[in-house]
């Protein structure tokens, strides 16, 4: 090892693991704010004046008209449809930047909502996340932390180890970051169909620091270890099951464009040793660090041109379906005899609002702020652990390369509430 890697090398791998490892998972305090520095440079850059209603503007017009200057736009059926969507959201763009258009589209809670906490936000974490990408995904820290936990990811899960910075990505990050990683490990041989079908849909969930605003709308800031501790294993049960079960369990085993791939050796002898060889190989073979950032940017900005008008118009039609029409009291009654079952108080309420958490995950902590206790926990629980929401992670997914259709959004949806709370409700009933 020593004759192979010299200490230099070394020592570039170790700090550029540590650069990736700082910005996406170290929580750094700023002006009494707690969050990765990531999230900290955002967030800045979100204060220059007029940046959100330009960028955003910016990015949903271009991504809209996008796919018909490429000449895309009518590839396949469901292709088409969201192309004429994006164009909505163009339209649904411009009414929130000049604040005008019909009343029950400009109240707090749908267009501007959609527009400020979540396409401002998402487009700008995903190019600027990008850069630091680089760090985390070519330079061998996956290759490193994949061979340690191997034992673990690929019998539970059914992926390989170094999707274990994935899973850790989305919960202190955010699922946006977590997709970019995933998408760009998949193109890169390293992911199956399958194995990226499984981490997109099982570990994107959202960030701890969204959790925290769940909590304190229903008043559960007093039990906030508990509540986050059982989410996360919790989100990570239901995704064992569903690794196992149709439609993911179907999934073909292929690369991305049927490439040769790169699986993950198996480890054997030592386990840290192999580790440290599969990391520095990888960092041998990576391209400088001027020539990642670029690649990475430029991926970035294109996933945020596809994500933007998609946030911007599939978001807007899920609160407004959600807001006035019965359609999720129709749907909660799928849920209603899990809900009977296992004997969570009001079962009819806490089922219609795990019905609201695929239009968007925050709406369901609305709806049952007045319920019982256990009610409100049950309900934390499920809509984080249900992963897929229109508002934001679904349309994020549909601009990814990953193998999966509107048709398996819906059933690993309905199947990821189910299983929440057939798990979270009897736990539930043993510690409230």
């Amino acid at each position: 090892m020593a004759k192979k890697y010299d200490g230099i090398k070394v020592f570039k791998f170790i700090l550029y693991a540590a650069i990736g490892v700082f910005m996406f998972f170290v929580p750094i305090t700023v002006n009494g704010k707690s969050s990765i520095p990531l999230d900290h440079i955002v967030s800045y850059i979100q204060t220059i004046p007029y940046y959100g209603p330009i960028y955003s503007g910016l990015i949903v017009t271009i991504g809209g008209i996008l796919p018909f200057i490429d000449k895309t736009w009518n590839k396949d059926k469901t292709t088409t449809i969201f192309s004429f969507i994006k164009l909505l959201g163009i339209v649904f763009v411009f009414m929130a930047i000049f604040n005008r258009g019909p009343g029950f589209l400009m109240r707090d809670d749908v267009i501007p909502f959609i527009h400020q906490k979540i396409v401002i936000s998402v487009t700008t974490i995903v190019p600027i996340g990008s850069i630091f990408l680089a760090f985390l995904v070519n330079y061998g820290l996956m290759e490193f932390i994949g061979v340690l936990m191997q034992p673990i990811m690929k019998p539970i899960w059914k992926t390989p180890g170094r999707s274990a910075i994935d899973a850790v990505a989305s919960f202190v990050g955010s699922y946006s970051l977590a997709l970019l990683i995933t998408d760009r490990v998949y193109q890169e041989g390293k992911y199956t169909g399958k194995e990226a079908a499984i981490i997109a849909t099982g570990f994107s969930t959202v960030s701890a620091t969204f959790m925290i605003i769940v909590a304190k709308t229903l008043g559960l800031m007093d039990h906030w270890l508990l509540y986050f501790w059982l989410t996360l294993i919790i989100t990570f049960v239901v995704t064992a099951i569903t690794a196992r079960i149709y439609p993911l369990s179907k999934k073909p085993e292929i690369y991305y464009n049927n490439q040769e791939g790169y699986p993950e050796k198996l480890a054997e002898g030592n386990r840290a040793k192999m580790a440290l060889e599969e990391g520095m190989k990888a960092f041998d073979e990576a391209p400088t660090v001027a020539e990642s950032v670029i690649e990475n940017f430029k991926s970035g900005i294109r996933l945020a041109l596809s994500i933007g008008p998609l946030l911007m118009s599939v978001g807007v039609i899920g609160i407004v379906l959600a807001e006035y029409t019965p359609l999720f009291d129709i749907v909660g009654y799928i849920f209603y005899p899990f809900t009977l079952l296992t004997r969570i108080p009001e079962p009819l309420l806490a089922a219609k609002a795990n019905a609201l958490s695929i239009a968007e995950m925050f709406l369901p902590a609305l709806l049952v702020t007045e319920a019982p206790m256990m009610t409100r926990f049950l309900i934390a629980i499920v809509s984080v652990s249900e992963i897929l929401f229109f508002s934001a992670s679904i349309p994020c997914m549909m601009a990814t390369e990953i193998p999966l259709t509107m048709k398996d959004y819906i059933i690993i949806w309905v199947e990821r509430v189910i299983l929440s709370i057939l798990i979270a409700a009897p736990i539930l009933h043993l510690i409230l």
